[in-house]
């Protein structure tokens, strides 16, 4: 089996991954990142069987789980007057002219050349960071936030699996790693136990009816 995993620009899936393969050396997991733009296309095209997302986005026929949330930054030229601050609101970026456009890189480019600034999240600030650029928090910007989705009618032991792994389950929980404790056999073994344990001496100090009447026969 093979999952398919979609992640869009600023995750860095590198932990869970790193556990999928400890917990399922056999199962291939196959990553690869997608375009904002169209994050959602790989997994209605069946290219993907899960993905990490940038909320927010069309959810009819998804499964939805929030993460976290990403703090707004503004990218300015290392020289900018904004660069002198430890945060700014939206307020004192008014007159600023701003640079749009999805191919991010180029839009970094255009920051370096002072034709304007970009607020982004600090994780695609992160990604795209260059020597001659630095951000700032904006402190009143709207924030956005990842969230793992997936079809679902498509819900998958696999997809399950790799839900499980974000959200923390430990292998000893693991859908596909049960515990001994879980078996028939070892539940039928501990209820004959308890039962054993359950049961209390018959009253009269341990003898049995008929031989304390044998007892009181031979006075």
């Amino acid at each position: 089996m093979t999952l398919r995993l979609g992640f869009v620009a600023g995750v860095t899936p590198t932990k869970w991954m790193r556990i999928w393969s400890e917990r399922h050396p056999d199962l291939a997991l196959e990553v690869f990142r997608t375009d904002e733009a169209e994050q959602l296309e790989p997994l209605r095209d069946g290219r993907a069987d899960i993905a990490f997302v940038r909320l927010p986005i069309d959810s009819d026929g998804f499964s939805v789980i929030p993460l976290y949330r990403e703090v707004p930054v503004v990218v300015v030229p290392e020289d900018h007057a904004i660069a002198a601050a430890d945060a700014i609101t939206l307020a004192e970026l008014d007159g600023e002219e701003r640079v749009t456009g999805t191919d991010l890189s180029m839009a970094m480019e255009l920051v370096a050349a002072g034709v304007g600034v970009i607020v982004v999240p600090h994780s695609i600030a992160r990604l795209h960071h260059r020597k001659d650029l630095t951000s700032r928090p904006v402190t009143d910007a709207e924030q956005t936030q990842i969230a793992l989705v997936w079809l679902a009618d498509r819900t998958t032991d696999g997809v399950e699996e790799f839900v499980g792994i974000v959200r923390g389950r430990t292998a000893h929980s693991s859908r596909t790693s049960p515990t001994p404790s879980s078996k028939p056999e070892k539940r039928a073994a501990a209820k004959a136990a308890a039962k054993g344990r359950d049961r209390k001496p018959a009253r009269g100090g341990g003898g049995s009816a008929s031989s304390n009447r044998a007892r009181r026969g031979k006075r």
